[in-house]
């Protein structure tokens, strides 16, 4: 379970920064950061909060909203950040998480001193020292919020976009490429949404091509 020893290694204001939606096909890639300023925070949220993705969705949901009630309170702060396919496709997946980080870091209402980041890929572009933490989500308190903030986020977002494009199953699948997704790629084709830089996208897409030309 997450706690506050790796904060209080570090000895300043740290900032938790985890990511969402690295894999799926469509859909923006999405970045929480959390600095928690008051440890006095709900007992739901300090005996919840774990690695996002060992969480029910249903969990997450109350987690994230728990975060922002505390974030009203003064306890803590949320940045979100996104990178569109679009930039994913022209920077290449790793360097749009990145750019997806540092967005999330200038949307927080308080400057962090210090950067705790999930995984082993350093971001080389964040105002403040960065230390990585290969499944921080699972050791340091303050990423295991942003990392329920990021994924909530971007849930919520694909569910939106679903609503514009109806057939790929995105309130269901998050932009993964399940049997639903698929289906819908090869019978409508791919919208402004997908990663063209992502080999299925792609090779669907050159099919549907082909198959019009010989139509």
């Amino acid at each position: 379970m997450p706690d506050f020893e790796l904060e209080d290694s570090i000895g300043k204001l740290c900032v938790g920064i985890d990511e969402a939606g690295r894999g799926p096909w469509a859909g923006p890639v999405a970045a929480g950061a959390v600095i928690i300023l008051d440890r006095n925070l709900n007992p739901k949220l300090l005996n919840g909060l774990d690695d996002s993705k060992k969480l029910s969705a249903k969990k997450r949901e109350k987690l994230y909203n728990l975060l922002f009630e505390e974030e009203k309170a003064g306890k803590l702060c949320v940045g979100i950040g996104l990178a569109s396919a679009k930039e994913i496709d022209e920077m290449n997946i790793l360097q749009a998480t990145f750019l997806a980080m540092k967005r999330a870091v200038a949307n927080l209402k308080v400057k962090p001193e210090f950067a705790l980041v999930d995984g082993n890929q350093k971001p080389k572009n964040l105002p403040c020292g960065v230390q990585t933490v290969v499944k921080g989500d699972g050791k340091s308190m303050s990423v295991a919020a942003a990392s329920v903030a990021a994924k909530v986020y971007r849930d919520r977002l694909m569910a939106e976009l679903a609503t514009v494009y109806p057939y790929y199953g995105f309130e269901k699948n998050a932009g993964y490429g399940t049997a639903l997704h698929i289906q819908g790629l090869k019978e409508h084709g791919a919208t402004p949404e997908h990663r063209f830089s992502y080999r299925p996208v792609r090779e669907i897409a050159a099919e549907r091509q082909k198959a019009g030309q010989n139509s």
